[in-house]
C-alpha cells in the first residue's frame, strides 16, 4: 500500500545550515529507528547534512523498511511502496544540497541498494553495510547497471546474520558485474554492527566521492 504521511527524520544539522551541503540519506537496520541511527552523525562528515531516516512499517519496538520473505529477501510490492515513498521525499528534500547519497545497514543496506539499483542517477555515492542487495525483487541489476558510482561495501566475514547465499551474490554482482567504483572494506571481530574504523573509513568515501565529482 502506498504511504501518505512524510517520513519521520532526525537530522544532522539545522534547516539554515542544510543549503549548499551534500545531503547523506541514512537507512537505519530492521527493527532500530532513526533516533539510534543518528548517534552516527559525530563519526560522519561535518559538512554533510545527515537525514536519519524512520521506516515506515512498526516492527519488534522499531520499524522496517519492508515485508520480507525471510532474512535479507524483501517483498517486491512492499519494497516498492517504500522506494516511491523515499523517492517522492527526495523529489523536495534534495533541493538546495549538492548531491545525494546513501548509507544503509543491514535492512537499511537492502532499501539503500534498492533504491540505487533502481535510479542509480539520483545518487553520487553510496555506503552499503553488513547486507546484502536485494535480489529478486524486481529491481534492475543487468551488467553496468552502476557504471562507474561510487559504492563502498563493509562487513566482518564472521557476520552470520545475513544468510551467506545472499552475501556471496552480492559480493560477486558488486565487484564483476555492477561497473560500480567499488570500494570492499573488511572489519574482523565487527560482527553484525558499526566499528569506529568502519565509520572514519566511509567517511573519508564520501568525501573523496563528493571532490572527485566536483
Amino acid at each position: 500500500m502506498p504511504y501518505t504521511a512524510a517520513p519521520t527524520v532526525a537530522w544532522s544539522a539545522e534547516p539554515d545550515r542544510r543549503p549548499g551541503t551534500p545531503l547523506v540519506v541514512a537507512l537505519h537496520g530492521r527493527g532500530a529507528d532513526e533516533a539510534s541511527f543518528a548517534q552516527l552523525a559525530p563519526h560522519l562528515p561535518q559538512d554533510a547534512t545527515v537525514a536519519f531516516v524512520r521506516a515506515p512499517l512498526a516492527e519488534g519496538g522499531g520499524y522496517a523498511w519492508f515485508a520480507n520473505r525471510g532474512v535479507g529477501r524483501p517483498l517486491t510490492d512492499s519494497l516498492a511502496a517504500t522506494a516511491d515513498w523515499l523517492f517522492g521525499w527526495l523529489d523536495t528534500e534534495a533541493a538546495g544540497h549538492t548531491s545525494v547519497s546513501l548509507l544503509g545497514f543491514s535492512g537499511g543496506m537492502a532499501m539503500a541498494g534498492g533504491l540505487l539499483l533502481a535510479r542509480p542517477e539520483r545518487f553520487a555515492a553510496a555506503v552499503l553495510l553488513s547486507g546484502t542487495l536485494p535480489w529478486d525483487a524486481g529491481l534492475p541489476e543487468e551488467r553496468g547497471r552502476l557504471a562507474g558510482k561510487p559504492v563502498f561495501w563493509g562487513r566482518d566475514v564472521a557476520d552470520r546474520v545475513i544468510p551467506a547465499d545472499l552475501v556471496t551474490r552480492t559480493g560477486t554482482w558488486l565487484r564483476e558485474d555492477s561497473g560500480a567504483r567499488l570500494e570492499e572494506h573488511r572489519y574482523p571481530g565487527q560482527g553484525h554492527g558499526i566499528s569506529l574504523p568502519e565509520l572514519a573509513d566511509a567517511s573519508a568515501f564520501l568525501r573523496g566521492a563528493w571532490e572527485g565529482a566536483a
